[in-house]
């Protein structure tokens, strides 16, 4: 195995931009090396507000980074994308030569490979892959705020923290929402009478989990505009885990995924006063803490038409523990979802003060076999989530959350959403409201919309 020397550089330092600059097109991109005095045996990598250089062979790294860097050696690099700290506990013997929580940078030398070509306990919790060569990993981008207009800040102001917590008592009511187990039954039988009693049509989905059956849920709304309407999809996984104590243990799952599932609960009760030329899809999924069954069935499911149709998929895992001293959320892609990560970069500035990091290295969340197919999905999830130890495990509670963080996720997602629902303004501009029906007082109210908007 070749050796490899790197170091890290904070991105504003001027090493760093050249070597970026050399190697990247517009916007950071990869590119062919620029024309200079480039060495073409140096690589970088940018994980948010670092930059590792790395070349086999110390002469570059120390031409590039000068003589006080700390230039340092290892068997090869590595990229590790994690759910909380999974790889970390399962590996403590592997080198971390960059932590920036969700992802590392490790030492090769020490990963055990099989001759499969894969890593010992690899699979749901974390994946290993080569270092991306001259790429941003992990971006911050500074979008500039839009005008705000006044009809979608209307929309916005029915998001409500008491009715978001009170789904949130709501979800985690059962022990554990494991998806094999009678609680998450439970769970789906309860999300599903909310959301038919707010107007949607709503569909269990059966699905096959290893060698058990769970479901999904899945509400739509139909649009208002002729036929081909295009399909935005909200989805949040609502199973629960607990990994440290077995299947059969507690797991109330309040981040992971009670958050997100009382989130998708919120937007469907604000989206349902508006009317949209597009239609509506909202999923709740079953299986994912197993391997993505519900999501990976649901987009087998679809046909070519309606795959086509599919304008944006907003994904919601994770959401309301505040990891970090400023709110934040971390926006995961792919490049066919370049757009729309862009979009709710611009919605977070517009509307929120969350701090946003993106990336276009999809795992481990049901946005990804939307990406698979082609389909641009977008993970929202909460800034460095591996700060969260208490992820698959019985401390995993409500008590641990800090809602006013997901009620600023769920504005910014719900602009976007807005924005590619596409609301069928009138003259005046005001977004035309929708009746929606009163639900049983078990289950989250819809909002009401402002005396302000005028119906058409």
């Amino acid at each position: 195995m070749s050796r490899v020397a790197w170091t890290v550089l904070p991105v504003d330092d001027p090493a760093a931009r050249t070597a970026r600059a050399a190697r990247s097109g517009p916007a950071g991109r990869t590119g062919p090396p620029a024309a200079g005095g480039h060495d073409p045996l140096l690589h970088w990598t940018r994980l948010g507000d670092s930059v590792v250089l790395f070349a086999e062979g110390p002469d570059p790294v120390h031409r590039a980074a000068g003589p006080g860097a700390a230039v340092r050696d290892a068997g090869g690099l590595n990229l590790v994308i994690q759910v909380g700290r999974a790889f970390q506990r399962a590996h403590p013997e592997v080198s971390v030569l960059l932590d920036r929580g969700r992802h590392l940078v490790v030492d090769a030398a020490h990963l055990v490979v099989d001759a499969a070509g894969t890593h010992a306990g690899e699979g749901l919790d974390w994946v290993v892959r080569p270092l991306p060569r001259d790429e941003v990993v992990v971006d911050r981008p500074t979008p500039s705020a839009r005008g705000a207009d006044p009809a979608l800040g209307e929309l916005l102001a029915l998001l409500s923290q008491p009715s978001y917590e009170e789904t949130l008592h709501v979800v985690t009511a059962p022990p554990t929402r494991h998806s094999l187990d009678p609680g998450f039954v439970i769970a789906a039988e309860t999300a599903a009478a909310v959301l038919q009693a707010l107007g949607y049509v709503v569909v269990r989905e059966p699905i096959i989990v290893g060698a058990g059956h769970s479901e999904n849920v899945v509400a739509d709304l139909a649009g208002t505009a002729e036929a081909p309407r295009g399909l935005v999809v909200v989805s949040a996984h609502l199973d629960s885990v607990n990994h440290a104590d077995g299947p059969d243990a507690p797991a109330p799952g309040a981040d992971d995924n009670a958050s997100g599932a009382a989130g998708l609960l919120e937007l469907a009760r604000a989206l349902v006063t508006r009317r949209w030329p597009h239609d509506l899809r909202l999923i709740l999924f079953g299986g994912e803490e197993q391997g993505l069954f519900g999501s990976k069935a649901h987009v087998a499911a679809l046909d070519e038409a309606d795959r086509g149709r599919v304008r944006a998929v907003l994904n919601m895992d994770m959401i309301a523990r505040l990891n970090t001293p400023a709110p934040g959320v971390l926006l995961e892609g792919a490049e066919v979802s370049r757009t729309l990560v862009d979009e709710l970069a611009a919605a977070a500035a517009t509307w929120t003060s969350l701090a946003v990091s993106t990336s276009l290295h999809p795992y481990a969340s049901d946005h990804v076999p939307f990406i698979d197919a082609g389909i641009p999905a977008v993970l929202t999830i909460e800034g460095n989530d591996t700060a969260n130890d208490d992820v698959h495990t019985a401390r995993d509670t409500l008590a641990t959350l800090y809602p006013p963080l997901a009620l600023e996720i769920l504005r910014m997602n719900l602009a976007v959403l807005a924005t590619y629902l596409e609301a069928d303004g009138g003259a005046d501009g005001a977004v035309p409201a929708r009746t929606a029906p009163t639900p049983p007082p078990t289950a989250i109210s819809p909002a009401h919309p402002p005396e302000t908007t005028s119906p058409s």
